[in-house]
C-alpha cells in the first residue's frame, strides 16, 4: 500500500442522463414545422367558406343505428 487516497472525479452539473443530441434536434425540428404548418393554415383561412350545416339532423351521428325497412332479419339467427 502506497498511502494514497484513491482520485475523485468531481460530478457533473447536469443530470447522467440526458438525451441524444439527435432526438432534441428531432424535437425541435417538429415544433418548427407544426408552428409553420399552423401559420400557413390561419393565413389560407377556411377551406369551404361557402360551407353551411343544413337543418335537418342527416348525418350528425346521433342515430341509434336501427336500419329501416330491415324487416324480417333477426340478429343472430345464423341464417
Amino acid at each position: 500500500m502506497t498511502g494514497r487516497q484513491p482520485e475523485t472525479r468531481p460530478r457533473p452539473a447536469w443530470p447522467r442522463w440526458a438525451p441524444p443530441p439527435a432526438l432534441a434536434g428531432f424535437v425541435v425540428l417538429l415544433a418548427a414545422v407544426f408552428a409553420l404548418s399552423y401559420g400557413v393554415g390561419s393565413a389560407a383561412g377556411p377551406v369551404a367558406p361557402g360551407l353551411h350545416r343544413t337543418g335537418s339532423d342527416a348525418g350528425s351521428g346521433g342515430g341509434t343505428g336501427d336500419m329501416g325497412g330491415m324487416g324480417g332479419t333477426h340478429p343472430g339467427s345464423g341464417r
